[in-house]
């Protein structure tokens, strides 16, 4: 199996002693009013450990998980060196073994269960990431053309499990 190799000050290194979350999957049902309070903590964390800035959390639209206010756009811009190196910099992190050999680490201790970059993107429990689906043709040929922000090429998507987004995972939980 292929693993993300650990990273300096991964914080879930700090967990291990915790047991780690399983991967979790958890589809949208309905538009909510409010983003969820691990929704917002995540975008207060990236905003003092990741460069870039939110591009919101909340959009009622069919079968994402920004209509549950469980996923948080974060503008990183892959046509940016500064940004392209601090994206790569956060999914590594995300998605990083910890020093007890635990992959996919952070990414279950916070509760995501899916990150979309650059027209890759991977989904809980896959080994890296792939190739997005709107950015390839049905055989797996690159798309010409793709829009930027459908291909998430100026931002990172991240996404929420309902335990994550409810701040019931070990990474919220050891934070109060």
């Amino acid at each position: 199996m292929f693993a993300y190799p650990p990273v300096p000050d991964n914080p879930a290194d700090k967990m291990v002693q915790v047991p780690i979350d399983d991967y979790g999957h958890d589809a949208p049902k309905r538009c909510r009013k409010r983003p969820a309070p691990g929704a917002l903590a995540l975008e207060t964390w990236l905003g003092r450990n990741v460069r870039g800035e939110s591009w919101g959390i909340m959009r009622c639209e069919r079968g994402s998980l920004h209509a549950e206010g469980r996923a948080v756009d974060w503008h990183l811009d892959a046509a940016v060196p500064a940004d392209r190196r601090a994206a790569r910099r956060l999914i590594a992190l995300l998605l990083a073994t910890d020093r007890a050999g635990n992959p996919h680490a952070l990414a279950r201790r916070m509760g995501v269960q899916e990150l979309i970059w650059n027209c890759r993107s991977w989904w809980a429990g896959a080994e890296r990431m792939q190739r997005y689906s709107l950015c390839v043709d049905r055989r797996g040929r690159p798309r010409k053309h793709v829009n930027r922000t459908l291909g998430h090429k100026d931002h990172v998507h991240i996404g929420l499990t309902r335990a994550g987004a409810r701040k019931r995972t070990s990474f919220w939980r050891a934070r109060g």
